[in-house]
C-alpha cells in the first residue's frame, strides 16, 4: 500500500499502459534524454574518473527487488576480532561519471529524482550509467564511495569513514531469497549477520524513539486467464534489516557533515500533538491496543502488516511523515533544524545517488570531511539551490505515486461497478463522518466511500458497493452495501 512501490508484474495491460503514457504526458514527465546528454553519458561510461584505492578484495553483495539493475548499494558484514561488527557499505560513485556544469549534470538537476510508474521508471541518469557503468552489478569492477562503519556489540557506531575505492560485488540477492537463506540457516556468514546487525539497529531505533513503517505494498500481477489484479505484499523482516544499514549510513553521514561545518541534512519536524491524538483514536477504532505508557515507535514495531487492521493503521501513520525537507548549512554554523523526527537523529540522504540528485552532493561532502579538506567548489556552489530543487522533484514524485495508484485502481475496477466487496473503514472525515476511506481486502484497493444515510463506523469491517470507477478521471467511489 505505500504508493511509491506500486508496480506491474508480468501483466500485458495494454489499455493500462496507454493510460499511464497519457498520465506521463499530462504531468510533464521528462521523456527521452537529449542526444547531447546521451553522448556525454556514453563517453563517461567508457572513461570514468577512477580512484587509486583498490578494495575489490572486499566480497560485497547487493540486496534489491528482483529485476533491479540500478544498484546503488553493496555491503559486506563481519565480526570484529575484539567484539562488535564492521560494515563495509559501497555507494555508487556517480561523481566519477558526471562533470559539473556539463550536459549530464544539467539534465540531472532538471530531473532531480528517478520517477517510478507501475510499468516503467523514468531515470535520473541515462541507462548506460544508471543500469550499467555506474551500477554496482555483480562481477563488475566499479568506482564507489566505500563506507567503513565499526559498531560495538550493541550495534552503535563507534567510528565511520568513507573514501573513494574500486569495488566488486560478488552476488546480486533479492529480499525473498535473503529471507529464506537466513531463516533456513543456510546463509553465508556475512549475509547471516544482516539479521544480527539489523535487529540491533532496530532496537536502537526504538530506544531513541525512531519510526520505521513496514507498510504493505501494492502490486499489479497477471492472473492465469490473462487479466490482472491488485494484491498486497507485506514487507519481509529482511527489508527492514537492509533498510537499517542504509539508515545507519545516513546518520553517520549527517554526523560527519555536522562536525565539518558544511552539509545538507534530510529533516522532518515533530508531528503536532493533534496528529498523534488522531492516530490514537484511529488505533482504538481499529481495535489496536495502544496503552498510554507504550511509545508510538514501540507500538508500530509490534504490528503485523499482513493483518488488514494493522496495515490500515500503518498507512495512517504515514501522515506523521509529512513536511520533510532539506536543511543546508555552511561556514561552521549549526544546522537548524537538524533532526529528522522519524529517524530521531540527524540524518542525510546519501545512499541512492543513481536515483536521487542530493545524494551525489552529500557523498562528496562526506569524502571531503573524512579527508579533512574543503569540499569542491562545484558542491558548495550548488548547496543553496538544492533544497528548492529537491522539493520540486519530490513534489512531482509524490504526484506520480498518488495519480498512478488512482489510475490503476480505477482501471482495474472499471468493469466491476455494482459489485460488493469486503472492506475496513480506515478513515472518517472529522467534520463530515458520512465521508471516509475504506481498505478493501481483495482487490488491494484503498478508496473513498460516501454514506449519506448514516455516519461511517471507523474501524469496522463493512460490505461496500462500487458505485463509480473512471480511469479517465482516476476516481473510484464506494457506498455501503
Amino acid at each position: 500500500m505505500p504508493r511509491r512501490l506500486l508496480h506491474m508484474t508480468g501483466a500485458d495491460g495494454g489499455d493500462l499502459r496507454a493510460a499511464l503514457r497519457v498520465l506521463r504526458a499530462r504531468l510533464g514527465v521528462p521523456e527521452a534524454f537529449p542526444p547531447g546528454v546521451l553522448a556525454e553519458a556514453a563517453r563517461a561510461a567508457a572513461a570514468p574518473r577512477l580512484p587509486e584505492l583498490d578494495a575489490t578484495d572486499v566480497p560485497l553483495f547487493t540486496i534489491d527487488p528482483p529485476g533491479s539493475v540500478d544498484l546503488d548499494q553493496a555491503m559486506h558484514l563481519a565480526k570484529r576480532p575484539g567484539g562488535g561488527y564492521r560494515v563495509h557499505y559501497a555507494i555508487a560513485d556517480v561523481a566519477a561519471f558526471v562533470t559539473p556544469g556539463g550536459a549530464l549534470d544539467t539534465e540531472a538537476h532538471r530531473r532531480v529524482t528517478t520517477l517510478y510508474f507501475p510499468d516503467e521508471r523514468v531515470p535520473l541518469h541515462p541507462p548506460v550509467l544508471s543500469e550499467d557503468a555506474a551500477s554496482l552489478l555483480p562481477d563488475r569492477t566499479r568506482p564507489a564511495l566505500l563506507w567503513r562503519l565499526d559498531l560495538d556489540v550493541d550495534g552503535r557506531v563507534e567510528a565511520a569513514e568513507v573514501r573513494r575505492a574500486l569495488v566488486r560485488s560478488r552476488a546480486k540477492l533479492d529480499y525473498a531469497g535473503v529471507q529464506r537463506a537466513i531463516d533456513s540457516a543456510t546463509a553465508e556468514p556475512a549475509l547471516a549477520l544482516l539479521k544480527e546487525i539489523g535487529t540491533l539497529r532496530e532496537a536502537l531505533e526504538t530506544e531513541r524513539g525512531g519510526i520505521s513503517l513496514n507498510v504493505p505494498e501494492q502490486e499489479v500481477v497477471e492472473r492465469r486467464d490473462g487479466s490482472y489484479a491488485l494484491v498486497y505484499r507485506a514487507p519481509l523482516p529482511a527489508d527492514g534489516w537492509n533498510a537499517q544499514i542504509s539508515l545507519m549510513t545516513g546518520m553517520a553521514a549527517a554526523d560527519l557533515m555536522i562536525a565539518s561545518g558544511t552539509g545538507v541534512l534530510r529533516t522532518l519536524p515533530a508531528a503536532p500533538d493533534g496528529a498523534v491524538g488522531r492516530l490514537r483514536r484511529t488505533a482504538a477504532a481499529l481495535r489496536i491496543d495502544w496503552p498510554h505508557h507504550v511509545p508510538y515507535a514501540r507500538l508500530v514495531r509490534s504490528l503485523d502488516p499482513r493483518l488488514p487492521a494493522h496495515a490500515a493503521f500503518l498507512q495512517e501513520c504515514t501522515s506523521l511523515l509529512r513536511g520533510a525537507g532539506y536543511t543546508v548549512f555552511t561556514g561552521g554554523h549549526t544546522p537548524d533544524p537538524a533532526l529528522h523526527a522519524a529517524v530521531a537523529a540527524p540524518y542525510a540522504h546519501c545512499t541512492a545517488p543513481l536515483r536521487r540528485l542530493v545524494d551525489r552532493y552529500t557523498g562528496e561532502l562526506c569524502v571531503a570531511a573524512v579527508a579533512e579538506v574543503p569540499p569542491p567548489a562545484w558542491v558548495t556552489s550548488a548547496l543553496e539551490a538544492l533544497p528548492r530543487e529537491m522539493a520540486e522533484g519530490t513534489r512531482l514524485a509524490n504526484t506520480v505515486e498518488r495519480e498512478c495508484v488512482d489510475l490503476v485502481e480505477a482501471a482495474l475496477l472499471q468493469g466491476r461497478v455494482g459489485e460488493v466487496f469486503e472492506a475496513t473503514v480506515v478513515d472518517v472525515k472529522e467534520h463530515d463522518p458520512s465521508v471516509g476511506t475504506v481498505h478493501l481486502e481483495d482487490p488491494a484497493v484503498v478508496g473513498r466511500i460516501e454514506s449519506p444515510a448514516r455516519d461511517l463506523p471507523l474501524g469496522d469491517r463493512v460490505r461496500v458497493r462500487l458505485t463509480h470507477a473512471d480511469p479517465g478521471t482516476s476516481t473510484i467511489l464506494f457506498a455501503p452495501a
